[in-house]
């Protein structure tokens, strides 16, 4: 007989939880989930990760143990995937380590699998200079060099984005625009808070644009199903292995009792 419960996914915001933004990504996790998917947006809790991005690879060091505490929280509550919502995909791989057989992803890789499947070559929008270096060793690493066109700068760091809509959307069209001309056949929007501004780009340019945050929940999502249906479970071996429990234990690396997530919205299946 086949399963009936619910998909369970969790989409995870690796910063401190905010009651402004967290419910932007809940509406994007109602208005895109399968119907017979459970989302839960969650967040870290802002007591001990007061931060409202993670830009500088100093923060990223800081909510890595966040994330990882969230990671194997989430793989012993039962859910199926989990998507980490910075484009960095920070601490990807360390979470995939101690992640069970909960699969984890995170809007970059999500996003550059999908523009490869619809197109040869993607530009990627970012807010800032600063972040081209870090992002680009990622693209590479992921093996989408030769595809990637390059990285536009809007100048706008994760904060400012949802401040003027319209201003926002004006640069982000202008930066699109000139990834076009240099031969992008497809854009991704490098930053989950550019959310929201794909379809306007989409109409004025003509080309595909990928939200990240909505292509790393569709992508675990997709990875939830496939789990169930063609028994896909993520591998242990190798440079997949993961600490054996009782290291975990003699190291107490999850002990103490301070609170996992700082918020969590549920959105349930239909």
């Amino acid at each position: 007989m086949a399963e009936t419960r619910p998909h369970r996914i969790m989409y995870l915001s690796p910063v401190g939880d905010d009651p402004v933004t967290d419910p932007i990504f809940a509406d994007m996790a109602r208005d895109h989930k399968l119907p017979g998917t459970e989302v839960h947006v969650t967040a870290l809790p802002k007591e001990h990760y007061a931060f409202s991005h993670i830009e500088f690879r100093t923060y990223e060091a800081f909510v890595t143990r966040g994330i990882l505490r969230a990671v194997r929280a989430a793989a012993e509550e039962g859910f199926d995937a989990l998507a980490i919502g910075c484009f960095y995909d920070t601490a990807l791989h360390d979470a995939r380590e101690i992640s069970g057989n909960m699969i984890v992803t995170g809007p970059c890789i999500a996003s550059c699998e999908i523009a490869a499947s619809l197109s040869n070559r993607f530009g990627i929008i970012v807010g800032r200079r600063k972040w081209v270096h870090q992002m680009q060793s990622t693209v590479h690493a992921y093996g989408h060099a030769e595809r990637l066109v390059g990285f536009y700068d809007v100048g706008l760091g994760v904060d400012d984005f949802q401040k003027d809509h319209a201003e926002t959307n004006r640069r982000l069209i202008a930066a699109g625009r000139r990834a076009v001309e240099d031969g992008a056949e497809c854009l991704i929007l490098g930053c989950t808070m550019e959310i929201g501004f794909y379809k306007e780009i989409e109409r004025e340019l003509g080309v595909p644009v990928i939200d990240p945050s909505i292509a790393a929940l569709k992508r675990a999502e997709y990875a939830a199903i496939l789990k169930r249906q063609a028994g896909w479970v993520p591998s242990r071996k190798w440079s997949c292995e993961a600490p054996s429990e009782a290291e975990l234990a003699a190291f107490n690396v999850f002990a103490g009792d301070e609170p996992v997530f700082g918020s969590r919205i549920v959105i349930g299946a239909e």
